[in-house]
Order: structure tokens, then C-alpha cells, then sequence
């Protein structure tokens, strides 16, 4: 089996039961109930989900020495004997934690701290964590000051390492604070300096417009196919060989470069390339047996996805994975606790696990016998089969 890294954005996660409408107006007091401990941000979310679909991964992140610090080590523990080997504790700094109100009937809502995420720079994967790595994941640059500064100078320089090091490379940018300091960076110009170096790179729509088109940041869920198509090639020209475009309850679209471009990733690259050069796909969510809390959602259908590339899977099978995936982590509370191991997702997606209602209007577009939708631009059409 291929092994993976995840580095980048670890904290520890405070989730309150709330099973009742609140409104949160100031000066109240509003009684929950017992709290889910949990490690969130893309090194638990991702980099345990791989783990826990039998990718073996090292977990790559930066904690305080303090109790927060101390928590999120046991909560690691408690995941698999070992994987809190690469994290880094360090003095006088805090450990980043948020704390998620899920308010039923409602998006979340995060109360962040960054703590020790913040000093995160590229000397910070070394070149030792990464030896007999096939695929490098680094979650959430946007929460991390030291990554974006300077137009991403420590982040370019992270992935130039890595790839320099003829490792495959993948990325998740995170949704800055739009009022805060990672709102303010100019992430186009980041973007271009660093999608060179990234082979898959999979954020959520409304990051991505924040990115690239700011002024209809906040309509990304509701973009169409004929929207996203220019941005999905905006992503190309820039260098990445996979772009997956995470749409919420509307699923993820996909677009991918052609077959010289994906040849160049690297150890995890495809194993079939011909079937994932120059494809357009769009692949609905299974349905939920009950929708319980979106947190990590996106993080593990990322890590769904990869965990199916790295064993060899088509490009159709790791859409479907990854939104399987996904689907499992709305069943739980925390991002985690509703993630299965490889064996027991594969059983129920073969089992007919059923699609969410979709359908797309645009011209040119049109599903397979398995719903998955096939765009203007895929290469293969509706009638290609793996």
C-alpha cells in the first residue's frame, strides 16, 4: 500500500449537543448538553480518515505544550498506536483550538483560534517525515499566517520541497476569515505562485471563488456547471493536474488535464492515466441515513478520494468513494465518528446505496447508468465504463 503525509492545521474540536433551535442574541444563557472532544482541522480530519481506510499516513502538525496540547495526543492515540508520532510540541505557544456550534436547522458556526498553527513554516516537514511517502496533503494554508505571508512564500517553498523530492502533491486551502488577517492575503497571486508545484487540488466552491472571483464569494454552493467550468480551467492553466471542486449538498465537481500533465505526479499519480486524462465530471452525494453535523465533511471526501487513487482506482470509483466518505462523516457529530474502514464503505456503496435527488440543466451535460453526470469537456462521454 501506498503510504501518505498529512501536514498542516491541527486543533482540538469542542462540539456541543445542541437539539433544539437557538437563536444566540447576546446576554443569554443557552443550556446543551455533553460535549464531543474531538481533533479537528485537515491533519485529523484527513489525515486520520486515510488512516482509518487503511492508508498507512503520518500525521504531520504543530500543538502547544499545554493541556489542549496534551488532549489532542490522547485523542490521536485513542485513533491508532503511533499516529501522534510526527506531531511537534512546542513551548509558549497554544494549542489551536475551535469551538462548533451546531445549531440544528442551520450552516455551523466556528469560534477559531489558530494558536500554534500560525508559526507553521516550511522547514516544518522535513525531509525525514516524508521518506517512502507517495502523496504529501497539506490542509488549511489560509488559517496559517506564516504559510501566506509574503504571497505565500513559505507555502511555494514547502511544495517546491516536496515535490523536488518526486513525491505526489495535494492541497486544501481552507476558508480565510474575510475580516481577519488570512481574508486580507492576496490568494490569487498565492495560488499562482504555489498550483505549480500541487497536483490535486481540491477546495470547496466558495473558497474557491474567495480565491479567484470575490465578488460572488458566498454563491458558491449554488454555481453551475457552466459556472465552475472556467474555473476548473483557471486551475489547469495554473498547474494542477486534478481539480476537485467540493459543492456541499450538491456534490463535487471534477476536472482534470491531459495525460503528459497527470504522468508528472508523481508515485500516487493514477494508475490507469488514460481514464482520468481530460475528464468533466460531476458526482452527486449518497444519501444520509441522518444528517447529524457537516464538520469535516469536506476534509474527508478528500481523503476519500486520495485513499482511492492511491489504490489504484478509476477516477469514477474515487468520486464515488470520496462522496461516500463524505456522506459517512454527516452521520456523526464530529468529523470522524461516522468514518468506516475501506471495507465496510465498499460494502455499502455495493450494497445500492442510493443518490441525493440531483440533476444538472446545462447544455451538453448528461448521467451515466451510475448517476454520475458527464460535461462537455470529459473526454470519454457518458458511455465510457470501468
Amino acid at each position: 500500500m501506498k503510504r501518505a503525509a498529512v501536514a498542516g492545521h491541527i486543533c482540538l474540536d469542542i462540539i456541543p449537543a445542541i437539539d433544539h433551535q437557538i437563536d444566540l442574541t447576546p446576554g443569554r444563557l443557552y443550556e446543551v448538553g455533553a460535549p464531543t472532544i474531538a481533533t479537528g482541522g485537515a491533519v485529523s480530519n484527513t489525515g486520520v480518515a486515510l488512516h482509518m481506510l487503511g492508508v498507512p499516513t503520518r500525521l504531520l502538525g504543530k500543538i502547544g505544550t499545554d493541556s489542549f496540547g496534551d488532549s489532542v495526543l490522547a485523542v490521536l492515540r485513542e485513533q491508532g498506536a503511533g499516529l501522534e508520532a510526527g506531531m511537534v510540541a512546542v513551548e509558549g505557544v497554544t494549542t489551536s483550538y475551535t469551538v462548533v456550534v451546531n445549531v440544528p436547522g442551520s450552516d455551523r458556526i466556528f469560534l477559531h483560534c489558530p494558536g500554534a498553527n500560525e508559526t507553521y513554516v516550511a522547514d516544518d516537514v522535513h525531509p525525514d517525515a516524508l521518506r517512502g511517502t507517495s502523496l504529501f496533503h497539506f490542509g488549511y494554508p489560509a488559517f496559517m499566517a506564516a504559510t501566506y505571508a509574503n504571497d505565500g512564500e513559505e507555502l511555494v517553498a514547502m511544495y517546491r520541497n516536496v515535490k523536488g523530492g518526486d513525491i505526489t502533491t495535494s492541497l486544501d486551502l481552507g476558508m480565510p476569515d474575510a475580516n481577519g488577517p488570512g481574508g486580507r492575503a492576496d490568494w490569487h497571486a498565492i495560488l499562482k505562485r504555489c498550483l505549480p508545484y500541487v497536483d490535486c487540488f481540491m477546495p470547496s466552491a466558495d473558497e474557491l471563488l474567495y480565491a479567484l472571483d470575490r465578488s460572488r464569494f458566498g454563491q458558491g454552493d449554488d454555481l453551475s456547471a457552466t459556472d465552475l467550468r472556467p474555473l476548473g480551467e483557471a486551475l489547469l492553466d495554473m498547474g494542477v493536474a486534478v481539480a476537485a471542486v467540493k459543492m456541499g449538498a450538491r456534490g463535487m465537481y471534477v476536472r482534470t488535464a491531459d495525460a503528459s500533465r497527470l504522468r508528472r505526479m508523481g508515485p500516487a499519480k493514477p494508475d490507469h492515466i488514460a481514464d482520468w486524462a481530460e475528464r468533466e465530471l460531476w458526482f452527486p452525494i449518497f444519501q444520509e441515513d441522518r444528517f447529524v453535523g457537516a464538520t469535516g465533511a469536506g476534509d474527508t471526501t478528500i481523503a476519500g478520494f486520495l485513499a482511492s487513487m492511491l489504490r489504484g482506482n478509476s477516477l469514477e470509483q474515487s468520486g464515488r468513494i470520496a462522496n461516500a466518505v463524505g456522506a459517512c462523516n454527516v452521520e456523526a457529530a464530529d468529523a470522524l465518528g461516522g468514518i468506516r474502514d475501506w471495507e465496510s464503505t465498499m460494502a455499502r456503496l455495493e450494497a445500492g446505496w442510493p443518490l441525493a435527488p440531483f440533476s444538472l440543466d446545462d447544455p451538453g451535460w448528461s448521467p451515466d447508468a451510475q448517476g454520475i453526470w458527464h460535461g462537455p469537456k470529459d473526454r470519454t462521454g457518458t458511455g465510457f465504463s470501468v
